[in-house]
């Protein structure tokens, strides 16, 4: 049974992998309007062939509070809305590998850069704290069109081919990818991306497990404290950064200002304290576009912080270096 599933695990990997290449070969020759049909029908038979997932955005909408934000939502249109758009996102990114950089500005339009600027004049690197919401794959390829050096904290797939498929493809685009595991090495690399001022991406909205619990949409959730951490040991700067698309799929890179994050103190509550801040910065970009934002990123089966559950126990302590999630 075992090595069954093994097979099995491994050829969905290989699937993946084909897909992948024969798509990006193909993209290029086909004519916008079949393209688009394509993506349109590709977005709507994974929605419902993959439906493990569909089914678990469309619970965890239902299990958020949007009634105290005035609004009014139905679960399964959400989240399909927010399926086609991760579909689409793929699609965006795709191109991103053979457009030339005048066409990638064109894809994606750039709102206050001059944050981006100034934070980079520290000289302390950048941490570019996003989440699963819009086009976030996106936000490398446009910056390093740009001429910025740009890094991603990336979980890298189980399967290594796969997994070097994928940091080949970021790196045609301009992103270097650091893996989360093994976790020294991988804190060695955020390190050393920061030290050179690089831009470095970290996705901040897995609510799944952690030591500091936070509200989130009227929900309590362990929130990760990677952001908080590293920004306090290295002394970056913590820079929101969203690519959201409008009703007519343009897309635009939106920067903010820096987030003044508390620095003095007992870095413990320090640290508490900005992961509650950056998690509201996040909870901000969620209500202003839910149709955007994966609603993958929570424990399964509804459960949140302070549930009887083991997993929800604390964790062990972190070793001195760890500034991952």
């Amino acid at each position: 049974m075992a090595r069954r599933q093994s097979v099995f695990y491994s050829l969905r990997y290989r699937i993946g992998e084909y897909c992948l290449r024969g798509f990006v070969k193909v993209l290029p020759h086909l004519p916008p309007r079949l393209l688009e049909a394509f993506i349109e029908l590709s977005a709507r038979v994974s929605f419902l062939l993959l439906r493990r997932y569909s089914k678990r955005m469309e619970e965890t909408v239902g299990s958020l509070d949007f009634a105290r934000e005035g609004h009014s939502v139905a679960h399964k249109d959400l989240a399909w809305r927010a399926w086609r758009n991760f579909g689409r996102s793929a699609y965006e990114t795709a191109r991103t590998l053979y457009c030339s950089k005048e066409e990638i500005r064109a894809m994606v339009v750039i709102e206050g850069e001059e944050h981006l600027k100034r934070a980079l004049q520290k000289k302390k690197g950048v941490i570019a704290l996003s989440a699963h919401l819009g086009n976030f794959t996106i936000i490398g390829p446009r910056l390093a069109v740009e001429g910025y050096a740009f890094s991603a904290l990336v979980k890298p797939p189980h399967d290594p081919r796969f997994a070097k498929l994928a940091d080949e493809q970021r790196a045609k685009v301009g992103v270097s990818t650091i893996p989360a595991k093994p976790r020294r090495k991988s804190v060695r690399y955020l390190l050393n991306a920061l030290r050179r001022n690089e831009v470095l991406l970290l996705i901040a909205d897995e609510f799944k497990g952690g030591k500091f619990a936070v509200e989130f949409l009227g929900r309590t959730a362990f929130a990760p404290r990677g952001p908080a951490t590293l920004a306090l040991r290295t002394g970056a700067a913590i820079v929101p950064m969203f690519v959201t698309r409008d009703d007519r799929d343009r897309l635009t890179l939106r920067i903010s200002p820096e987030v003044e994050i508390t620095r003095t103190g007992d870095a413990l509550a320090a640290t508490e304290a900005n992961v509650a801040l950056l998690s509201r910065h996040l909870e901000t970009m969620v209500l202003h576009y839910p149709d955007q934002w994966s609603w993958l990123g929570f424990r399964k089966n509804g459960k949140q912080a302070g549930d009887d559950d083991e997993s929800h126990q604390d964790p062990a302590p972190a070793p001195k270096d760890s500034v991952l999630p």
